[in-house]
């Protein structure tokens, strides 16, 4: 046995004591129930725990079951999950809910569960394991950290073949008993995300495991785990308008597919213009402007791309065109986060 399998090996007695001990209470741990346990792990991909908790209790409130999720309206599916980003992850949960529906059930293994849109590896695996207690290593950041760590591996983590062969060290060194084999996952990413923390050094005084570390031992833990870094994100600029008419604002569909596909947003244009060329923007659309209001700034920050936007508030005239939707109140539309700013200033505005 080679001192990284023999260091794993030490791992699941002591992890398991600590996990059962001190982990967090987090809703979806306490139950075996796939479709929560589902729920929760497609809302906590690119999204912090202390983010998704309350997005979840509103989540399963609204659609307690998967057959419930199945026959949801797309609008109603929309607006629950906005905030949450991402809002691919929100279409293919209902893909997936209507195909487990007409089956019946979820399927209970990691290939059965590969099969549903919008499942992964990692996810196909999580879910496997808590739900139906197969010994499937669900590897994510927090367990890339863990490992690397305590192993030494200085691979570079983005790397496809890293990720495999870490998958394929953590299923060796599965727990046999059922009950540890639903929690195992779950406690190793707890250790990642409490413990062998991110951004900073690791807690290593109160790691259960620390006596097996080899990088605490060689002193490398705090430049591990290593990886590439990413490609800078192209900016885009765009001028976003806060269109008012007879108390109401305008807002309007984005495209079916592509970037936050099907969501609603405020008529916007490219380019960061000035007020005489955005008033040029908004007569095209077949409205005058009667009164500026405001202008700001705004960013938001998608994975691969930033939008620098420059918003005007402004009173119209006209009729506009067929595309725009004029409402008093946006409490039924759902937004995305991208223009959370631009929300604020028009919820403003509204109540004026």
């Amino acid at each position: 046995m080679n001192e990284n399998a023999m260091t794993l090996s030490q791992l699941p007695p002591p992890l398991l004591a600590w996990y059962r001990a001190s982990a967090r209470d987090l809703p979806w741990r306490n139950t075996q129930d796939p479709y929560r346990i589902w729920v929760s792990e497609i809302m906590l991909q690119q999204t912090r725990v202390a983010a998704v908790l309350g997005y979840y209790a509103r989540f399963l409130e609204a659609f307690p079951t998967v057959e419930a999720l199945a026959s949801a309206p797309e609008e109603a599916l929309m607006k629950l999950w906005e905030g949450l980003g991402y809002y691919s992850r929100a279409r293919n949960l209902q893909r997936a809910a209507r195909l487990v529906a007409d089956r019946g059930g979820f399927p209970d293994t990691h290939a059965g569960l590969l099969e549903l849109p919008g499942i992964g590896d990692y996810t196909a695996a999580a879910v496997a394991s808590a739900a139906f207690a197969r010994r499937e290593a669900a590897v994510d950041g927090n367990v890339l950290r863990v490992v690397t760590r305590l192993t030494d591996d200085h691979s570079d983590i983005a790397a496809p073949q890293t990720k495999q062969n870490i998958r394929a060290q953590v299923r060796e060194i599965f727990p046999e008993a059922e009950a540890d084999v639903r929690i195992f996952n779950q406690a190793l990413m707890e250790l990642g995300a409490t413990v062998c923390v991110p951004n900073g050094p690791p807690k290593c005084l109160l790691c259960p495991v620390r006596e097996w570390c080899l990088g605490r031992e060689r002193g490398t833990a705090e430049s591990l785990p290593v990886k590439a870094p990413k490609k800078s994100r192209r900016a885009e600029e765009k001028t976003v308008f806060l269109l008012l008419r007879e108390g109401r604002a305008a807002l309007r569909k984005r495209p079916a597919s592509g970037l936050l596909a099907g969501l609603w947003e405020f008529p916007n244009v490219e380019g960061a213009l000035d007020e005489p060329a955005a008033g040029e923007a908004v007569r095209a659309w077949g409205l005058e402007p009667k009164a500026w209001k405001h202008r700001l700034t705004a960013k938001h920050i998608f994975s691969h791309v930033e939008w620098h936007m420059t918003v005007y508030t402004l009173e119209v005239t006209g009729g506009g065109p067929r595309g725009f939707t004029w409402v008093e109140s946006l409490e039924r539309h759902a937004v995305p986060s991208a223009f959370a700013r631009c929300r604020e200033e028009a919820e403003r505005a509204l109540r004026e």
